[in-house]
């Protein structure tokens, strides 16, 4: 399965987002080559600091997209390459939307949707399924359940009911070079990548 984690608008935690399904997957034995295409290369640098510390299990990434990988293939790409977002949506099996609580971030899914159909054709059977990420953890926030709503109406939009909050595990996964389930055990963070990572990936 090849999938492409990505939005038309910066800041809703991709990179974050592949980082730590990729290392979800190597802990529970699955093969996973991560393509990141972002020219920061946060994903490179942070996987150079796991290497560096030595935790297991390491990661494999790549800067380009290869031609074949055997396992899981998570991307993540920048938006300021918009010609490495667009091979990617025209090569994968599915596109993981990270979208955060407000309507500008509705609005970009919006404009994103229109460009996969421009890529793959108003009848492509590629699965989109988008998820609120960075959601408030205040328990009495509209915005995460009004978000989630929007995507609900989107078309050809699965909308996944599990969301990741806004937590400092997440923050410190880059800089740790950890996954928050690793920096956290039994934390919530920790339960919550282990739900959408489920809902995903089985």
């Amino acid at each position: 399965m090849e999938t492409l984690v990505a939005n038309f608008k910066g800041g809703t935690g991709k990179s974050t987002v592949v980082f730590n399904l990729a290392v979800w997957l190597a802990v529970n034995a699955r093969d996973v080559t991560v393509a990141d295409l972002d020219p920061q290369r946060t994903i490179v640098d942070t996987v150079e600091i796991r290497d560096e510390i030595g935790y297991e299990p390491g990661l494999k990434v790549v800067t380009r997209l290869p031609k074949s990988v055997a396992g899981e293939l998570m991307i993540d790409v920048g938006l300021s390459d918009m010609a490495a977002m667009r091979r990617a949506i025209n090569r994968v099996d599915r596109v993981v939307l990270p979208v955060s609580p407000s309507q500008a971030d509705i609005w970009a899914t919006q404009r994103f949707l229109e460009i996969v159909a421009e890529e793959r054709g108003a009848g492509h059977a590629l699965e989109i399924h988008a998820f609120v990420n960075r959601a408030d953890p205040h328990p009495l926030s509209r915005e995460t359940g009004e978000t989630l709503a929007a995507l609900g109406m989107l078309p050809g939009v699965t909308a996944l009911p599990q969301k990741l909050v806004q937590r400092m595990a997440f923050r410190r996964s880059f800089s740790e070079g950890l996954a928050a389930f690793e920096l956290e055990p039994g934390g919530k963070a920790a339960a919550e990548l282990d739900a959408l990572a489920t809902a995903l990936f089985g």
